[in-house]
């Protein structure tokens, strides 16, 4: 083994080492600063000593409750109406070849390929045009208009991998086509429909640039953060850190969730 190759296999920990360090920063930073006893206003890395008492103030602002809430129902309520109509169009899909497919196909991969700036741009001049008041009901159209996408190409793939002969099989005995998808098809392509789902909650609760085109007055936690970094100077209260680190433990909780429900079926 030449010295360069030695020297680049060595590097390779170091490096991938730096890089999980760079994108841990801003997390840890986030949940540790959630504990920094201060003023009221999470203006600097400065640590004025450990506190819960931002947790215990956790609903101190209610506009930032207001704006948290927003956040969390409208990623459910897309999360749910993705993953029905995702689920349903990814079936079809993995399922039968018809007339469109390479459309839909295009449609779908172009949903996700687009920079988000321009699918919110998109969606403001539609309901500017149909005169469609801003607010909480588009921001919910605009979520799910980007978030299906994912659903239908994680459960189509998942549909790839489901053996014909498991649905024939239902059929033979006696199974309609309701009661064939739902207890043969639907827990085939489970993990399909769960990561799917996963996948739209999390880009619909962080979402920023599409939401900033169709909020109206409505707000939700990005634009509530980034409107008072703007407002203040870049200060924002230590409550944003709390709120945070709740919802980054929850997913990573879910995620966790995920991995064991999928590891005890596989054994």
């Amino acid at each position: 083994m030449s010295a360069p190759t030695r020297v680049r296999i060595r590097a390779l920990p170091v490096w991938t080492t730096i890089v999980i360090l760079w994108l841990l920063a801003p997390i840890v930073v986030m949940i540790v600063f959630g504990f920094n006893n201060g003023n009221g206003r999470a203006t600097s890395l400065k640590w004025q000593g450990l506190t819960i008492k931002w947790y215990e103030q956790l609903f101190a602002y209610s506009d930032l409750t207001s704006a948290l809430v927003n956040s969390i129902t409208i990623a459910l309520l897309t999360t749910a109406i993705s993953v029905v109509l995702g689920t349903l169009m990814g079936v079809a899909m993995g399922r039968w070849r018809f007339r469109g497919t390479g459309s839909v196909n295009l449609l779908l991969f172009a949903n996700i390929a687009a920079p988000e700036v321009v699918l919110g741009a998109a969606l403001l001049s539609l309901f500017l045009t149909l005169n469609v008041p801003r607010g909480y009901v588009t921001i919910l159209v605009a979520h799910v208009m980007f978030s299906i996408a994912y659903v239908v190409v994680t459960v189509r793939a998942r549909m790839s991998g489901l053996d014909p002969a498991l649905e024939e099989a239902a059929h033979d005995l006696g199974a309609g086509s309701i009661a064939t998808f739902f207890r043969v098809t639907l827990p085939v392509i489970m993990p399909g429909v769960l990561s799917g789902a996963l996948l739209a909650f999390a880009m619909s609760i962080d979402d920023y640039i599409i939401t900033s085109f169709n909020n109206g007055s409505t707000q939700t936690f990005p634009l509530w953060v980034y409107g008072a970094a703007q407002r203040t100077g870049g200060s924002v209260p230590p409550q944003v850190n709390v709120m945070g680190t709740i919802i980054f433990a929850f997913g990573v909780l879910v995620a966790v969730g995920g991995a064991v429900a999928a590891r005890r079926r596989a054994s």
